[in-house]
Parts: C-alpha cells; sequence; structure tokens
C-alpha cells in the first residue's frame, strides 16, 4: 500500500500545472526519500537537469559538490544523504534576457511545503537569492548567507547560486569562500558523516 510520502512523490512527478505558462511539456525533476540527511531547496532545475533528469548535473552542481561541499558525487547523489528539491520543480524556460525564467511561486507553495513536512532531514540547505527569498523576504540576502537560519526550528544555511554568473557576488564578498564557506562545509560533513 502506498504511503502519504509515495503518493506526494507520484503527485510532484505527475505535475502539468505550467503546461500552458512554460509552453513545453513540464518535467518535474527532484530526488531524495522521507529520510535524507539534508533538504537541499534551489531555485528550478536547469536545462541540462531538464533533458537528463538528474538534479545539479551541470557547471553549478559539479561547483557545489566538489569545490563547496567538497564531497563526491556518490554521497551527493545518495537519496539517504539528500533530498534535493526546489522552489519550481521544472525547468521553467529561458527568459527574454537569455537567463532563465524566474519559477512560478504556486508550484513552492503547491508543493514544497509538503516535501518539508514529510522530509526528516538534519538540516536544510537553501541556494540562491530567489529561494531564500520566498522563505525570508524581509532579510537582506548576504546576512542570510553569513548568519545560520531556521525553517520549521530546523538549522538552515543559506548559500549564494555556484553559478558562474554570479562572479560578481564572488568578488564582492571574498569571505564566502575564506570564512563562512568552510563553516558550512564542516556543519554539512558532521551531518553527512558523524557516526553519532
Amino acid at each position: 500500500m502506498e504511503n502519504s510520502f509515495d503518493k506526494l512523490v507520484n503527485e510532484i512527478k505527475s505535475c502539468r500545472d505550467c503546461r500552458n505558462i512554460f509552453g513545453f511539456e513540464p518535467n518535474p525533476v527532484f530526488s531524495g526519500n522521507e529520510n535524507s540527511k539534508i533538504l537541499q531547496i534551489s531555485q528550478a532545475p536547469s536545462q541540462n537537469v531538464h533533458k537528463t533528469n538528474k538534479c545539479f548535473n551541470d557547471v553549478s552542481g559539479k561547483k557545489l559538490r566538489n569545490e563547496w561541499y567538497q564531497i563526491s558525487d556518490k554521497d551527493f547523489y545518495n537519496d539517504d544523504n539528500f533530498y534535493i528539491s526546489a522552489i519550481g520543480h521544472c525547468y521553467p524556460g529561458k527568459s527574454s534576457n537569455g537567463g532563465d525564467r524566474k519559477p512560478p511561486k504556486h508550484c513552492a507553495d503547491k508543493w514544497l511545503w509538503q516535501e518539508i513536512k514529510f522530509v526528516k532531514s538534519k538540516i536544510i540547505i537553501l541556494i540562491g537569492r530567489y529561494s531564500a527569498q520566498y522563505f525570508f523576504p524581509k532579510i537582506e540576502f548576504p546576512e542570510l548567507i553569513f548568519n545560520n537560519q531556521k525553517i520549521d526550528d530546523k538549522l538552515t544555511i543559506v548559500l549564494p547560486h555556484p553559478s558562474p554568473l554570479n562572479q560578481r557576488w564572488f568578488k564582492k564578498y571574498p569571505e564566502f569562500e575564506t570564512e563562512r564557506l568552510p563553516e558550512i562545509r564542516k556543519i554539512i560533513h558532521k551531518v553527512l558523516y558523524s557516526q553519532k
């Protein structure tokens, strides 16, 4: 018999609410299970993720896993380690300025809070300004990044997006990579590898 979490996963996978908004067939891409140690929430899947059905299967994902988290691809894609979701579960298409369109907020309103309720993660990681502002609309982005937050009384870490297009932000805040990132990495490694 299908449990409530499996039912939610199947409902998200079969969602096609945004077909008329996107102008192409939506493809929800997310992964993990209800016992994943870390719940990671970004803005939306990239075009490459849309095509390959593999979360963070792009340049940004490689930087996130290998440079920032300093973990193996095997550990990142282990469903017991990461539940990977987003404000928008589908690639939203290109905007007129060449970047990706912002995902429809109603996707998060409909699905994301249910995922947060079901996934018994130890911590939450938010990636990018858009996902951070969804949860913390009144706090400045740098303040969110340099201080730990809480969602549903759960330790929440905010990261800038690891996209190559974000170089200006990294240059403006060099202390992110020299000071804050080692702190975040220590937390992630403790969650993933501590035997306690």
